[in-house]
């Protein structure tokens, strides 16, 4: 089998090519001069890059093709040790001519823990001079050994073979050698940029990978309006990201949209390393975040429904047994399974979902039924509403500089200063493509946010972005049917030097959480605009007004209620809009 990109290649090239692994070389000698005129014979024809492996029997064990200067050496099963050498040797040509090695052929050798990494320069179809990197033993100065330019009787003879077997019990000295974390999730962001706004939200992605233990490598930003169906970003540009990958010892790629199974299965063939996209990245971090029962079971949700069409694209995700990030939460036996064992857990789920919301929703009508106005926090994630949250009512609730840093809803009492108390809710924070499978699993959660009689959206004042991070709250708050009065609240004001030059959001408050400015106006401007104080009131209400009397017993709070011969004596506490429809039976006293 042929790897690589073998497109347009005629069936005369492919049967050549297949012809390889049926060439053998001897155990001593490092390469066959019959190997390496074939493979420059092909070169010259088809202008791209061929590599070959061989192992240490002098078999070749993988043929693969590139385009011209870029062959994405290919990830094959080789035996690999934290201290040994493979057993594997690699060589490739480079078209035009020069056989000096790049860095992705030296990054590649001390990744793979080859025994070789070998260019071959091709002019006009023949052998051009070649060079060989091998491995240093610890303690060199140097991590690589370059020779070259070689000539045809020195790359085929038998000192690199030779050298090979002299370096690898000393390379293999455990107590010296460095190995590099497999666990390390060593990242690589990918996102489109049509209008000028891909790099913020590549920055917003890097937030988001850094909050979920990966080391961000690299940022890449394709200059696209619409992702490529089959790989997203294009098949030039996966060709120079497989590269990129290889250069950096990347093992992730993080993609800034919600890929499909086929983006997402392409795009790992070409790139050897797996790949996720924001959505599965939000959800990992969710599933980290998740505290609550109720938590646990809406993140568990949001990640079966969003991997459930996915099942047969998730190529390595679903192969890794070693987790990671975008494989966190119900876990890897689960995703294993059929869609039918799938389905039905997610139908599990969404009955206990059910059952919380039940209860969650008899929390809020004895809320109601003790008239304590709520209000809740909301805004963009990272904004500072736990620390709000904290500084009005003294608790402490957990507070991190990291996004999604409060997942479970959390409700704390606080006194306005004309003595009235108010419920104050802080709720998940929002981002920019908020993931549909979150919102609709954490739709008990967020009713919180429409249930409230006032919403505090609270503003990162010093963030660079917070025209677009109050256009995405906004536009969250619609979707979710959220109508009630808003106070801004631009937090975090001992960080901004100029005050005037925010946007005009009236109400608004200017605070600084952490230091405590401006809270005492904020608390002023909440008793402004919370509902209006219930007023207690008697009444007569005739017999005939019976459905008005459960009414009263539904949404007010009944004080005394006596049957009287002219009618039923009431002393009640009711809202402005109750009031209004009793005031023909108030009593004076």
């Amino acid at each position: 089998m042929i790897n690589g990109n073998i497109e347009g290649l005629s069936k005369q090239i492919l049967l050549r090519l297949e012809s390889i692994y049926e060439m053998a070389v001897e155990r001593e000698r490092f390469l066959s001069e019959e190997i390496v005129a074939l493979i420059c014979e092909l070169t010259g024809e088809i202008n791209r890059e061929i590599s070959i492996y061989l192992n240490r029997r002098g078999e070749v064990i993988d043929v693969s093709v590139g385009e011209a200067g870029q062959v994405s050496l290919p990830y094959v099963n080789l035996r690999r040790s934290s201290v040994r050498l493979s057993g594997v040797r690699c060589f490739h040509t480079h078209p035009g001519g020069s056989g000096k090695l790049s860095g992705v052929d030296l990054n590649s050798l001390k990744a793979l823990r080859f025994d070789a990494m070998t260019a071959i320069g091709v002019q006009d179809g023949k052998f051009a001079g070649a060079y060989a990197a091998f491995l240093n033993p610890p303690g060199e100065v140097e991590p690589f050994a370059i020779y070259g330019p070689l000539t045809m009787g020195e790359l085929c003879g038998e000192e690199f073979q030779q050298e090979i077997f002299r370096l690898d019990p000393l390379i293999a000295l455990p107590e010296t050698v460095e190995t590099q974390e497999d666990e390390e999730e060593r990242a690589i962001l990918v996102g489109l940029d049509d209008r000028g706004e891909g790099i913020r939200s590549v920055n917003e992605l890097e937030e988001l990978a850094r909050t979920a233990g990966a080391k961000v490598l690299h940022k890449v930003i394709q200059n696209k309006k619409m992702p490529e169906p089959a790989t997203y970003i294009g098949r030039g540009k996966a060709a120079e990201l497989s590269l990129l990958c290889q250069s950096s010892n990347a093992n992730l790629v993080i993609c800034d949209d919600e890929l499909s199974a086929v983006q997402i299965r392409n795009l790992e063939q070409i790139l050897g390393v797996r790949v996720i996209d924001r959505t599965a990245l939000i959800l990992d971090i969710f599933s980290r975040r998740a505290i609550s029962k109720e938590g646990k079971l809406q993140v568990e949700l949001a990640q079966l429904k969003y991997r459930l069409p996915r099942l047969t694209g998730l190529g390595q995700t679903l192969s890794r047994l070693g987790g990671g990030i975008g494989t966190r939460g119900p876990g890897e036996k689960k995703l294993e399974t059929d869609r039918r064992h799938i389905r039905r857990r997610i139908r599990e789920i969404e009955a206990e979902l059910s059952r919380v919301k039940e209860h969650r929703n008899a929390l809020r009508t004895k809320r109601k039924k003790n008239r304590i106005p709520i209000c809740a926090l909301t805004g963009y994630t990272n904004a500072g509403k736990s620390t709000l949250l904290n500084a009005l009512t003294g608790s402490n609730v957990l507070v991190e500089n990291k996004l999604f840093a409060t997942l479970d809803p959390v409700s704390r009492g606080v006194v306005l200063p004309d003595g009235q108390k108010v419920l104050l809710v802080d709720t998940v924070g929002f981002i920019d493509k908020l993931p549909h499978d979150l919102v609709e699993a954490f739709h008990s959660t967020l009713e919180e946010v429409v249930e409230a009689d006032l919403l505090l959206h609270v503003v990162d004042a010093s963030s660079e972005n917070l025209a677009e991070q109050i256009m995405v709250v906004k536009r969250v708050l619609r979707m979710l049917g959220a109508n009630q009065q808003i106070i801004t609240v631009f937090n975090k004001m001992d960080l901004v030097q100029d005050a005037t030059l925010l946007p005009a959001q009236k109400p608004q408050a200017y605070i600084s959480a952490k230091t405590g400015e401006g809270l005492e106006q904020l608390l002023k401007l909440i008793q402004e605009n919370i509902p209006k104080r219930m007023h207690r009131v008697t009444i007569l209400l005739p017999y005939e007004q019976g459905n008005l009397r459960s009414m009263l017993h539904e949404e007010g709070t009944i004080l005394s209620e006596e049957f009287v011969p002219e009618g039923i004596h009431m002393e009640v506490e009711v809202d402005e809009v109750l009031l209004g429809r009793i005031k023909n039976y108030l009593k004076v006293v």
